[in-house]
């Protein structure tokens, strides 16, 4: 199965709780940082419920 390759690139000051605990799920904690996931249902719906913050490569 493929990786997602997930970049923050937008601060979490100002999110909602609910979007800051999902970007600390990806393993997402300032901007910049990188985490490589699964491509999987539950990483896509992470993905879709804060990729107004992210950057996303297949």
């Amino acid at each position: 199965m493929a990786d997602l390759k997930v970049k923050l690139v937008k601060s979490l000051i100002g999110s909602k709780k609910d979007q800051i605990a999902t970007a600390y799920a990806l393993g997402l904690h300032r901007i910049g940082d990188v985490s490589v996931q699964p491509d999987n249902a539950q990483t896509r719906g992470k993905i879709k419920k804060i990729v107004h913050l992210l950057e996303v490569e297949e």
